[in-house]
């Protein structure tokens, strides 16, 4: 049985399109038929998920884990399908993923809600400083809209 016993960090480097999460020796140990295998970073050493598409892009690379003279190689695929090592992931790089961005088609909606919102403004700029013209103008706006 595979089962994660410590997954943090070394460090979290967050660049343009992906966040990479480093690993270090005694930062990352899975539990493994009983026995505490601690990372060691042989191979690979980082984890990179996208920052948009919030998917792991390096599943083929492959982790190295020790138990003193015994190495254990696992593809970060098979640590994947742990649902322990995928909620401490999640957790660790969510706070460095981009928030959805809006789509052209939703855009629109909420571009008219914020004209709207100003013209409504507008009109109470123009009945502040009792600017007749400035009032007649914006309320024939805001009824064509």
């Amino acid at each position: 049985m595979l089962s994660v016993k410590r997954f943090k960090p070394y460090y979290i480097k967050e660049e343009r399109d992906c966040v990479r999460v480093v690993l270090a020796y005694q930062y990352f140990s899975l539990l493994l038929d009983d026995k505490v295998y601690q990372f060691v970073p042989l191979e690979a050493r980082e984890i990179r998920v996208n920052r948009q598409t919030r998917k792991v892009e390096n599943e083929n690379d492959i982790f190295v884990f020790q138990k003193g003279k015994e190495y254990n190689r696992l593809p970060l695929s098979d640590l994947m399908k742990l649902k322990d090592f995928l909620t401490q992931l999640d957790t660790i790089v969510h706070p460095y993923l981009l928030k959805t961005p809006i789509q052209p088609d939703e855009a629109g909606p909420i571009i008219e809600a914020l004209e709207r919102e100003n013209v409504k403004r507008l009109i109470d700029r123009a009945l502040g400083e009792k600017d007749k013209e400035a009032f007649v103008k914006y309320t024939e706006i805001l009824n064509k809209m």
